[in-house]
This record gives C-alpha cells, sequence and structure tokens, in this order.
C-alpha cells in the first residue's frame, strides 16, 4: 500500500518538518536492508537496537524521507515526519489502511493453535474472497503492520493472527486491527508464567473482544472462562468444542467426522487439529459460504512447517512438531500419534514459560499420557520408545517410568539422536515435540547426516 503526504501526516499524527508539495505517493519501508528507491523509512526502537541509528543508511539508499522522533532534518530527504513514537506511528498507518480499504477482518488468538486455525481460515475463506493472511507466525503489532500495510488494495479479507507476551497487547492489536469477527482457539496454560494464572490467560486472550465489531461475531472455544471474560461484549457469540463432533475416521494424514450434522474431512490427523478447523467452518458460514465451499477448503489445508511436519530421514520416518508446546497440545499430540502409530518413538523436549509450577506440570503431562495408553490400549501389543531432552522433559519421563515404561533422558539433542541411530529398528515411526527453544531440528540434522555411518 502507498500513502500520500496528507495521508500519512494526518493518519500518524505527524509534525511535518520537510515536504515534497506534490502529489506523490510513497510506500513504507522499516528495514534499510530491503528499503527501495522512493519509500518513507519508518524506524522502530527495540531493547538491543535503534532505527533511527540508520536514518542516513536509508537515504543514501534512496529513501524519499523518514520518521524521526529527535526532529533531524538530512540532507537529502524530501520528507520528513516527526512523532512522539515510532512504533504506534506504524500502528495508526496500519489502521488507516484497514479503514480506508474496510476488507472483512479476522483475528484469531489463542494458547495454542493460533497459526495453524490461521492457516484453515484461509484455506477455506480464500475459496471465495481475495483474502490476506499474517505470513508465518508474525503475530505482534510490527506483524500486524506488515500484514495490514502489505494487503493489495482488492483484498476482501484481512485474516490477523494475534499472540501476546502479556496482559493488553491482544487489547492494542485489537485496537489497531478493528476485528469484525474473533476466533479465541482455546485458554490453556502456555504463557502460565508470564500471566501467573490460568483466569489471567483467559482474560489476555478475551481482550480481543475490546473493539471487536459489536455487529459480528465472537467465535470461542467452549470454556468457562472466556464465557466469563467476554460477558461484556454484546455481538453474537459462537462457542465450539471438539466435544461436538463425532469422528468417524482417523488414520495417518487424515481424519474424517461430523459436525452439527455435516462431514468434512481433512488431510490432517488428531482431535486438536479437527477442533481447530471448527472455527474455520463457523467462519465461512458467517461470511454466506456454502457448504460444497467450506469442505473444499478445509480439504485443501495442509500443515505448515515443524507443525505435523512429516518427512524420511535417512532409515527413519520423523514427525517434527516441534514449532511450540505446552501442556495441553503436548497431551493431545503424544496421544493422537501413538494412536496412529504401532511401532513408534517419542522424543519429548521442555516446554517453556510455564512459571513456578513447570516441574509439576511436566510430571502430569507424563501421568496422563501414561494413563491414556493404558487405558485405550491395554488389549493392544502397543509398541512405545521414550525419549527425553532437557531437565524439565525429565520430569516426564520419570512419571511414565513410575507407570511402568521405559524411558531415557538425554541433557542434548545429539545423545538423542545418536541413541536412536545405535538403538532403533530401522523403518520406525519417530515424534518429535518440544518448545521451539529446545531447537530438535538439530535431531533431524544429526539423523540426516549419520544415517549411512
Amino acid at each position: 500500500m502507498k500513502f500520500n503526504e496528507k495521508e500519512i501526516a494526518e493518519a500518524s499524527e505527524a509534525e511535518v518538518l520537510k515536504s515534497t508539495g506534490d502529489d506523490s505517493n510513497f510506500g513504507i519501508s522499516t528495514d534499510t536492508r530491503t528499503i527501495k528507491e522512493g519509500e518513507i523509512y519508518l524506524p522502530l526502537k527495540g531493547e538491543t537496537f535503534n532505527g533511527e541509528n540508520f536514518i542516513q543508511q536509508a537515504l543514501e539508499k534512496g529513501a524519499a524521507g523518514y520518521f524521526t522522533t529527535r526532529g533531524e532534518v538530512f540532507a537529502g530527504a524530501r520528507a520528513v515526519y516527526k512523532v512522539s513514537n515510532t512504533l504506534e506511528a506504524y500502528l495508526c498507518l496500519a489502521r488507516f489502511i484497514r479503514r480506508k480499504y474496510k476488507p472483512i477482518t479476522v483475528a484469531i488468538t489463542g494458547s495454542s493453535g493460533k497459526t495453524t486455525t490461521k492457516e484453515m481460515v484461509y484455506s477455506v475463506l480464500s475459496r471465495k474472497f481475495r483474502t490476506q493472511k499474517t505470513y508465518s507466525n508474525h503475530n505482534n503489532e510490527i506483524g500486524l503492520c506488515q500484514t495490514v500495510i502489505g494487503m493489495a488494495p482488492d483484498t476482501q479479507v484481512l485474516i490477523v493472527e494475534m499472540g501476546m507476551r502479556g496482559l493488553g497487547e491482544i487489547e492494542l492489536l485489537s485496537k489497531y486491527s478493528e476485528p469484525d469477527y474473533a476466533i479465541i482457539t482455546n485458554a490453556g496454560s502456555a504463557h502460565l508464567g508470564r500471566l501467573g494464572s490460568l483466569d489471567n490467560i483467559a482474560k489476555a486472550k478475551s481482550e480481543i473482544v475490546k473493539y471487536l465489531n459489536p455487529h459480528g461475531s465472537l467465535i470461542a472455544n467452549e470454556n468457562p472462562r472466556l464465557h466469563k471474560f467476554t460477558e461484556n461484549y454484546k455481538g453474537e457469540k459462537i462457542w465450539f468444542s471438539v466435544a461436538d463432533v463425532q469422528i468417524l475416521e482417523q488414520k495417518q494424514g487424515y481424519s474424517r467426522y461430523i459436525y452439527k450434522g455435516k462431514e468434512y474431512e481433512l488431510n490432517v490427523e488428531g482431535a486438536y487439529n479437527i477442533e481447530n478447523s471448527l472455527s474455520a467452518i463457523e467462519t465461512g458460514y458467517k461470511l454466506g459460504m456454502t457448504y460444497v465451499e467450506v469442505k473444499a477448503g478445509l480439504l485443501a489445508y495442509h500443515p505448515i512447517e515443524k507443525r505435523w511436519e512429516t518427512e524420511k530421514v535417512g532409515y527413519f520416518n520423523v514427525i517434527n512438531d516441534s514449532y511450540n508446546a505446552n501442556p495441553e497440545s503436548m497431551k493431545a499430540s503424544v496421544t493422537t500419534f501413538i494412536n496412529l502409530y504401532d511401532n513408534s518413538v517419542v522424543v519429548l523436549g521442555n516446554m517453556g514459560e510455564l512459571g513456578e509450577q513447570e516441574a509439576e506440570m511436566h510430571a502430569e503431562v507424563g501421568k496422563f499420557i501414561a494413563s491414556d495408553i493404558k487405558n485405550t490400549y491395554a488389549t493392544k501389543n502397543k509398541k512405545i520408545t521414550f525419549l527425553t531432552v532437557g531437565n524439565l522433559a525429565q520430569k516426564i519421563g520419570e512419571a511414565l517410568v513410575e507407570n511402568g515404561f521405559f524411558v531415557k533422558n538425554f541433557e542434548n539433542n545429539q545423545d538423542a539422536a545418536r541413541c536412536i541411530l545405535d538403538n532403533i529398528d530401522v523403518g520406525c515411526t519417530i515424534f518429535l515435540k518440544a518448545s521451539r527453544a529446545m531447537k530438535f531440528e538439530e535431531i533431524i540434522e544429526y539423523l540426516r547426516e549419520n544415517s549411512k555411518s
């Protein structure tokens, strides 16, 4: 998207220190590494960097002008805008574009499943509408601005993913995106270490309704805490749950189920993926799509990198679901994997941001997995090998050992990978689940590089 000078000044409430005096239109760039000639440089600030230190570099690369909080006017600049906060100016520019082109805006947040749900919603809505979505998981304030300002002028539906680090952040993203529809995938224990309680987590997610269109809809996972913290929203509320689903078939890479009397299919397995798809179904119908369109859109969905990503690595089949992890997602994905694979290896790593109860929460995951196996597969010959990596994941293993399972713990990824190569039968399927900080891709690389050694 491009702005003329009047739009830039009015939208960002900037003081114009220098003006071209003509009707030129300008793109906005926040990165001197990729800035194009004729764009306006908007320098952002962080804990360890200050983009204003690179204004001269931006001009040398052809920038037409820049934003500043300092009030400096450099030679060679055609336009200079002074603001008190450049990130706020960026957000204001994004809101201006959202209001100018008026796409139907769908906002998505939740403790887990945000990006998967975003991709499912996009897969459905793009069957009928020209649709723009948040790239990858760029779900903070900067990502919101990039998504909105980067959309094409003829965009009909805008899908924005919203992440958070604390209270107030989802509200801020809601303020500048002004969603018509809001999806809350769930409110679990992710970020418990930051927010301190499950109530605070639900409260933070529920901030999405603060600026939600009262004539739109909230589509949220059935959860008493979400009911409580969204009670002030007077628009339509649609609650969904996997409990409302009749699962007809599940196998590797496929699910078939009935929801509200209609049959759907997904090219992924797992009840948690089915639950994520329900909000996409509801959103599609709210936007006037037909059953045929919604069903086809869901079937076209495929998981993105490091989310149940299956590949052949050396002598093994590997499923990499290590983009992120919290107790709820780990329980769901591990039990799904064990259900679908008979000769399997489960490699579990630490889960982050769980606060003072992190050890107990890891142990509870181990107890849950053990109980599920015993209750579900007591009469089946399931061969399962458990490996854990890290001091917290060791607590998962200890709980499994207490329930009669054999588990080996490792301090690092290389040792775990070496154990797989030395002890696991060729052709086994290996499942990887951990928080992103565990860098489980190192296990895959080690297996790939050493399978022939």
